[in-house]
């Protein structure tokens, strides 16, 4: 059984402009589109811009002028860098993030740690968190201590997944006590992206494979900050473009950026035609729509 379009009202692009864009980027753009296309979603773009250390206007702009550059629509969302400032940035929804927070406060979902990164990896051949501050009782106002999430490794999470699918299992060791608020006062990455989602009304998430564990992270915060209608999102995880050495494309990747790509006199159509041939295809491709055709997005959901 297929999933009808009308299922799908919103998706998103999302991207973090702490670095210029990719070909990986590019890849998940596409590719959030077609589905768009496929099942009658609207588009809004989102900058996830709270890691204020990293942010840079200059990262800002190359969103914009990617986006142009290789005739990539949306419905909704800033058109410039005065109109992201001005309305779009999620400084605007710090009251809205704050008030999560104090939920999991409120409800005592959360507790404080002071481990460094570097003593987690110290302690854990991974880097999965091993409880270290779990029942320490630091208080949750301490300089420089993190909230996490109190979380169970049995709870059964139920992630719906394109076509028709529902991927059935629990939170990953990576996953477990996971951050909601940094030790700089800020709320993380999964708690706003939860929050903002549900605010914007978004029900059909596009992400690469590399995100899962963030999928079932934020699957699992959702109804601890009254945000349960999460659940029912629909979820697509993509495979990734990899660099040389099997490794995934990064921001730090120069070469693979469009910025980059676009000062070496590169044209659209070598841009998408890059991303068909790291593939594995060897089709010229001049669009995102012949992208998306190559990759069968557009076929019939079986």
């Amino acid at each position: 059984m297929s999933i009808p379009a009308q299922t799908s009202s919103k998706t998103r692009i999302a991207p973090t402009p702490s670095g210029y864009l990719h070909l990986g980027n590019v890849l998940s753009f596409a590719i959030t589109v077609a589905l768009a296309k496929k099942y009658g979603a609207k588009i809004l773009l989102r900058l996830d811009d709270l890691d204020r250390d990293r942010v840079s206007r200059l990262y800002v702009q190359d969103i914009f002028d990617t986006l142009n550059f290789l005739e990539i629509p949306y419905d909704e969302g800033p058109r410039d860098f005065t109109d992201y400032k001005n309305n779009w940035s999620q400084i605007h929804r710090m009251e809205m993030y704050q008030a999560a927070l104090q939920q999991l406060k409120d409800n005592k979902s959360v507790f404080a740690c002071t481990c460094s990164r570097a003593q987690i990896r110290n302690s854990n051949v991974s880097d999965a968190y091993p409880g270290t501050c779990l029942h320490k009782n630091i208080t949750l106002d301490t300089e420089n201590a993190s909230w996490r999430l109190k979380t169970d490794a049995t709870e059964l999470l139920n992630i719906k997944t394109l076509p028709n699918e529902v991927v059935k299992t629990t939170l990953p060791a990576t996953m477990q006590n996971f951050v909601a608020r940094k030790k700089d006062g800020y709320p993380a990455y999964q708690l706003t992206s939860v929050a903002d989602d549900v605010f914007y009304g978004v029900d059909l998430i596009v992400r690469g494979q590399d995100l899962w564990d963030s999928t079932l992270a934020q699957n699992y915060l959702a109804p601890h900050i009254g945000a349960a209608s999460f659940r029912d999102v629909i979820f697509y995880h993509h495979p990734l473009l990899m660099a040389s050495g099997n490794e995934k494309l990064s921001k730090s990747a120069g070469a693979t950026s469009i910025h980059y790509l676009r000062g070496e006199g590169k044209k659209p159509q070598d841009i998408y035609t890059g991303i068909s041939k790291m593939l594995g295809f060897d089709e010229a491709v001049k669009n995102w729509q012949e992208l998306a055709a190559l990759l069968n997005i557009f076929a019939p959901a079986k």
